[in-house]
């Protein structure tokens, strides 16, 4: 009876004194309620009863921030939510200084989401996320510092607009494609009127290129099987038929004097 009662003992002392950590966690140990050091990863010998171990992972946490109304500087009002990467640094302090560091963490990055988005306009805060996240994080980061915490990287996910200024913003982009229509169909009369008038002075200058272009369209025309063409031929091609007529008129008359 005395064997299996000291057997006992010693697999009670064995499975509280030896303790197993993992690469990724270290052990806080407690002796009487003091913190004398952090220990791990491997094999971590305890005093029973007298040391106390509390395990923090050292792994990169991924918390998702719950979506929050914000209300931005212009008086609109969205919800933002967001993601949070951070890890332990300190595994003491995140023990010792803080009660519950991932409830602290997620609670201080919904905080800062509403004052940071809220110290925006909705323009702002829909093209500029890059400012947005790099100041969510140096926040963070500063706030979690003295908890052994350190943010790496904080982004925004997805903002949530009402419809009615869903609406009124496919309005606003659809007004601006046409206004950008508008422009640059106006911009191509511009550019096509400036075009004709050089050809104008240079048909001036040159009237026989104004033939020629007549020729070019006719050829075009003929081209596309048409069976009736109507191609109009300018009075300046009969002028030289009508001075000559002329000219015979009035050589009759002096000949008939």
């Amino acid at each position: 009876m005395f064997y299996i009662l000291a057997a006992v003992l010693i697999i009670f002392f064995l499975a509280s004194a030896i303790k197993i950590l993992r690469e990724y966690e270290r052990g806080v140990i407690f002796r009487l309620g003091r913190v004398i050091k952090t220990k791990g990863p491997g094999l971590i010998i305890l005093i029973p009863v007298i040391d106390k171990m509390v395990k923090v992972s050292l792994r990169l946490v991924t918390m998702d921030v719950p979506s929050q109304d914000v209300i931005t500087k212009d008086n609109v009002s969205v919800k933002v939510n967001a993601v949070v990467y951070f890890r332990v640094m300190d595994p003491t302090n995140a023990v010792v200084v803080v009660e519950n560091y991932l409830f602290a963490t997620s609670q201080l990055a919904q905080t800062t989401l509403r004052s940071v988005c809220g110290q925006m306009e909705l323009d702002e805060l829909l093209s500029e996320r890059e400012k947005i996240n790099t100041e969510l994080q140096s926040i963070l980061d500063k706030h979690t510092d003295p908890w052994g915490i350190k943010v790496t990287t904080v982004e925004v996910k997805h903002i949530d607009l009402p419809q009615e200024m869903q609406r009124a913003m496919a309005k606003q982009a659809e007004a601006e494609r046409e206004r950008r229509a508008k422009v640059i169909n106006a911009e191509g009369e511009y550019q096509a009127a400036t075009r004709l008038l050089e050809a104008a002075a240079i048909i001036e200058k040159h009237p026989e290129a104004l033939q020629l272009r007549y020729l070019q369209t006719l050829r075009e025309i003929s081209a596309e099987n048409n069976s009736t063409t109507l191609f109009p031929i300018p009075i300046d091609l009969f002028s030289i038929f009508i001075k000559k007529d002329r000219r015979a008129t009035e050589e009759s008359r002096g000949s008939e004097e």
